[in-house]
């Protein structure tokens, strides 16, 4: 029986939407996953049909998911000690995914706060069925690799649940088919925000140029966003994230980087 027989399975994605990853992508996530190699039977893959639920141009997206790939195994992911695919080479994902759909209650899946903003922001007209049906589709990428457990921030928390509620009620109606999964909570993840907007989270669709550090650019044009990034008002140098957002990201990424303390960052 091998090692990985005897840890629990985990299942993450990322989405190749950008031409370089950014460092919340690489704090919040990607840094964890390098580490979890270790201790769990480890499933990462680069999610290119979620990617195309709000428009996209096939060249770039094509390029992007070969760039994202070897990024991550830049970045530390190692073939011999995990699983890393392309979401689109598997067509089960997309299979399955039509399966759930047709046990989904339609009140239920409008129910999911990202849809509500996303559509808010976009209107009905430019919103896409696919936008709709994502936690969907995000169900079916873990239910089929019998995952035991998902890495999952806050903003993903609600989709998580929704996963377990179609694999208890696919279980209920046609027997015992797919793992429930639990939600793998990460402990120290570095919560990253927007230079520029340091109240919102950094984000490759949402953040302005200048409020992003992408993995991929050049060392000085990072420095020249770091030094003109927002700050505060006031002079002290405090780990507030209410009052000073703006300094608390940066002492966030400054520890994370370093890994120290925010405390003995300060002393």
């Amino acid at each position: 029986m091998s090692d990985a027989d005897h840890r629990p399975r985990v299942l993450s994605g990322i989405q190749p939407t950008a031409d370089s990853f950014h460092l919340g992508n690489y704090l919040g996530a990607v840094r964890n996953w390098v580490a979890m190699q270790e201790t769990a039977d480890a499933f990462y893959c680069v999610v290119d049909l979620h990617a195309i639920t709000m428009g996209h141009d096939p060249v770039a997206l094509r390029n992007r998911t070969r760039l994202s790939v070897a990024q991550l195994l830049a970045l530390g992911l190692d073939p011999e000690r995990c699983t890393l695919f392309v979401q689109s080479h598997v067509p089960e994902h997309a299979q399955l995914a039509w399966v759930l759909s047709c046990i989904t209650g339609f009140g239920e899946a409008g129910r999911m706060v990202q849809f509500k903003d996303k559509s808010a922001k976009q209107g009905s007209e430019t919103t896409s069925v696919g936008l709709f049906t994502y936690p969907i589709l995000q169900a079916a990428d873990i239910l089929l690799y019998q995952a035991d457990a998902v890495p999952v921030g806050e903003d993903q928390r609600q989709h998580l649940e929704l996963t377990r509620d179609l694999a208890q009620r696919f279980n209920t109606r046609f027997g015992k088919t797919f793992t429930v999964p639990s939600a793998y909570i990460v402990r120290d993840t570095a919560k990253i925000t927007d230079l520029q907007e340091p109240t919102a989270k950094m984000s490759k669709s949402a953040s302005s140029p200048n409020g992003i550090l992408e993995l991929l650019e050049e060392p000085a044009r990072s420095a020249k966003k770091i030094k003109s990034a927002v700050t505060d008002t006031g002079r002290e140098i405090l780990y507030d994230e209410e009052n000073k957002p703006g300094i608390s990201n940066l002492l966030t990424m400054y520890a994370a980087l370093t890994q120290r303390t925010i405390d003995e960052l300060l002393e």
